[in-house]
């Protein structure tokens, strides 16, 4: 599944930061050849030079300036780690809520690590190329696009999560099923709501996302 966000327009500086921004933004920096690059991508970012970025499973494609095609890679969870986050989200009333509403509770965080499950990517975990040729990885084009992919993640986490390889719909189809094959919302996360409940509650969740999923774009445009 690929979901494009629209082009961002010019900006004077970045949104305020999240944990999780910030920890990409940090891969990011932990990633980049030397600190020109990394200005130059930012510069070009708050520039507007990115257009729409289309984000998919593992991937994120954008053109920079109408004229570079970047596309960046990140490792996606493997199945274990998919599994292992469905059930985290499936075991705490709540929690898909959370996420629909551009959250990242403390409660999910901590249940992820105790699974030994990293969310947000490690420098390792990303890549790029771009039509540029560059003779260094990421150059600043890549940057750029990173850096709005990092905005978008901010203001919506789901961002992230698709990133990894779970879709919102898949995420929230595979919690539904969980919940309802196991009974209960109990586990790593806590709550012990009937399954119907939760089912009915994660329905619900699903409409009240896409109206989040507006305001997070209206909030980045706001960033001005």
């Amino acid at each position: 599944m690929t979901l494009t966000h629209p082009r961002q327009p010019p900006r004077r500086s970045a949104p305020p930061g999240t944990w999780w921004g910030k920890a990409w933004v940090r891969s990011l920096e932990e990633s980049a050849y030397g600190e020109q690059e990394l200005k130059g991508g930012r510069r070009l970012a708050r520039a507007g030079a990115v257009g729409a970025i289309a984000v998919a499973p593992g991937e994120y494609v954008a053109v920079v300036d109408d004229a570079f095609t970047v596309t960046g890679s990140v490792a996606l969870f493997d199945p274990t780690d998919a599994s292992l986050f469905v059930e985290v989200v499936a075991s705490g009333a709540g929690l898909a809520a959370a996420l629909l509403t551009g959250e990242l509770p403390e409660r999910l965080v901590e249940g992820l690590e105790e699974v030994g499950v990293e969310l947000v990517p490690y420098a390792g975990e990303l890549g790029w190329s771009c039509t540029c040729r560059p003779w260094i990885d990421p150059c600043e084009h890549a940057v750029a696009v990173a850096t709005q992919v990092g905005w978008l993640l901010q203001a919506d986490p789901l961002v992230l999560v698709h990133l990894r390889g779970l879709p919102r719909d898949e995420l929230l189809a595979r919690v539904h099923e969980l919940t309802v094959r196991t009974g209960s919302g109990s586990g790593p996360g806590g709550g012990d709501e009937p399954a119907e409940d939760l089912a009915d509650e994660l329905v619900e969740d699903l409409e009240a996302g896409t109206d989040a999923a507006l305001r997070a774009q209206v909030m980045l445009g706001e960033w001005e």
